[in-house]
């Protein structure tokens, strides 16, 4: 295997899929290749930016399969059509079942935004995070890589970045810098460790 082949879950804007599409072209991500953007959105900016680098796409939606098991399956089968060897969860707004994620045992990734153990885990995900870390007062916060398991958020820990909360800061400055400082640094350079010790 000469890179690893990557399939990217996404559901809205893109932003991650995005870094992880720059880090490719800029050679960060050198020991694996985006193969497949696979949205459960129809209408997800995500899916653009993978057309515009020339990555396939794929819609999977829940309501036309008609149940979380079907969803799942289809989604198996393009992991499967694609040979694909790592999973990453860009804003992937979808709570994996056990049986899917332990198909893949550290073969999926996710980026949350704070420094896990603090404010992860169900309900927490996308503002929520950041309006939790400021109504509870913490000085620093981040954004953790980790794999991912039947636990939400709860997968061994491959890379995590800090960023100082601001006085002034809100929810939406603090998501916006949380993605900049650590986001998009981190899970291009996580995906490159997976990925360079998977084909060793």
């Amino acid at each position: 295997m000469s890179r690893a082949r990557i399939a990217v879950l996404v559901s809205g804007g893109g932003t991650n899929l995005q870094a992880l599409i720059d880090a490719q072209q800029s050679g960060i991500i050198s020991s694996g290749e985006i193969v497949l953007v696979i949205a459960n959105r129809a209408d997800a900016y995500a899916l653009e930016r993978a057309k515009n680098a020339g990555i396939d796409t794929a819609v999977v939606l829940k309501k036309e399969l008609g149940s979380a098991e079907a969803f799942e399956q289809r989604i198996h089968e393009l992991i499967a059509e694609y040979r694909v060897d790592i999973i990453v969860l860009a804003g992937f707004m979808v709570i994996l079942s056990e049986s899917f994620t332990s198909a893949y045992p550290r073969r999926i990734l996710n980026v949350h935004p704070s420094l896990i153990p603090s404010f992860c885990g169900e309900g927490f995900y996308g503002l929520h995070v950041h309006e939790a870390a400021l109504a509870y007062g913490v000085k620093v916060t981040g954004a953790t890589v980790h794999f991912v398991n039947e636990v939400p958020d709860g997968g061994e820990i491959i890379l995590q970045k800090a960023v100082d909360i601001l006085p002034d800061d809100t929810p939406e400055s603090l998501q916006k810098r949380v993605m900049e400082q650590a986001e998009w640094k981190i899970l291009p350079a996580a995906v490159e460790k997976v990925s360079a010790e998977l084909i060793q």
